[in-house]
């Protein structure tokens, strides 16, 4: 952000449901998962907006030009008796990086979660992505290493489904 930058961050909307995918598209090639992305704008609209939203969407904006986002849901310490949420997204512009607008959307996220009486937010990393894994310790977060990551996806899921 230059000293003239306006950086706001919005609530996405119905409206930004092209923009949310073009943004998540952004995040996945830099990954290296585009051909992972499955979502479609009817889907996000849906699960976004829809009847029963799944999840929420923030979008931060330098000077009316979207540059970042994150999506984020609730979760459930039962160890706390309290409300959390997961950060599934955290995504920059490779060009407005180092600018502060990362730190922004967490400290954003982070006052949300206080006001919504949240104990936590967690999010995961992926081993190779050195500069995330280093701004994330910047903030004061910690690897949680003795957890690890689970996921049943398409067919497994579906086949554990049938035994129901």
């Amino acid at each position: 952000m230059t000293s003239s930058s306006k950086l706001r961050i919005e609530p996405a909307s119905e409206k930004d449901v092209p923009l949310l995918l073009t943004l998540i598209r952004g995040l996945a090639e830099y990954e290296g998962f585009l051909e992972s992305v499955t979502a479609t704008e009817e889907r996000l609209r849906a699960s976004l907006f829809g009847e029963r939203p799944y999840a929420e969407a923030i979008i931060a904006y330098d000077n009316d030009q979207p540059v970042g986002y994150a999506i984020y849901f609730f979760t459930y310490s039962s160890f706390q008796g309290l409300p959390g949420f997961y950060l599934e997204d955290l995504f920059v512009l490779p060009d407005s990086r180092g600018a502060g607008i990362g730190r922004y959307l967490l400290a954003f996220l982070a006052k949300k979660a206080i006001e919504w009486g949240c104990c936590r937010i967690e999010w995961a990393v992926l081993n190779w992505n050195e500069p995330a894994i280093k701004f994330y310790r910047k903030l004061g977060a910690e690897p949680m290493n003795e957890w690890a990551v689970f996921r049943l996806s398409e067919n497994k899921l579906e086949e554990l489904a049938r035994e129901a």
